[in-house]
């Protein structure tokens, strides 16, 4: 990413350099578009298949795996929204906005379990970072390739995480005496 130009852009879009300067006026605005429309698919991505699935434990693990798949699907645009290529300060309003509400889906989706009583009432936005994390560790070895290195398949693996991870977030079994 560090040796990107535009000129390079240019020519595998072939396409004059000019023509780039004048939807963007430097690889730092190109990357901000890049992040930003990432963003805005990965959040859409993120809400059908909490949809999709029906919402609670299905929601949540759909989540999980449309999580990895967007990383794998979309490596270059995974590469460039979480791998330090666009200064926070320097991102724009409408990233800016567009992360934040990626970040949101699985939050707001938390709370919602949260008030189901099917996950645990810790912090929900230290939970969302928990489970953010995970979820993003098994994406990047997913397309950097460890995964299926290792003889795992990434699905596979996918699903295994969003299973994990929802092991750790769920609300603990009620004891006998609260029972009572």
């Amino acid at each position: 990413m560090e040796a990107l130009t535009l000129r390079d852009v240019g020519a595998h879009l072939r396409v004059s350099r000019t023509a780039l300067y004048r939807h963007f006026a430097d690889k730092q605005a190109l990357l901000v578009a890049v992040a930003t429309e990432g963003f805005r698919v990965f959040r859409k991505e993120l809400a059908e298949a909490w949809e999709g699935a029906g919402r609670g434990r299905e929601g949540f693990l759909a989540q999980g795996r449309a999580y990895i798949r967007f990383a794998m699907q979309n490596p270059s645009h995974y590469r460039v929204m979480f791998g330090g290529y666009v200064a926070k300060g320097d991102c724009g309003a409408e990233l800016a906005a567009e992360s934040d509400a990626g970040f949101r889906v699985l939050v707001d989706a938390l709370v919602e379990l949260q008030q189901a009583g099917l996950v645990r009432r810790d912090p929900p936005l230290e939970l969302a970072v928990f489970v953010w994390g995970a979820v993003h560790g098994a994406a990047m070895l997913a397309i950097g390739g460890q995964v299926v290195r290792h003889g795992a398949a990434a699905e596979a693996a996918a699903a295994y995480t969003a299973e994990r991870a929802w092991d750790a977030v769920k609300a603990p079994a009620p004891t006998r005496a609260a029972a009572r």
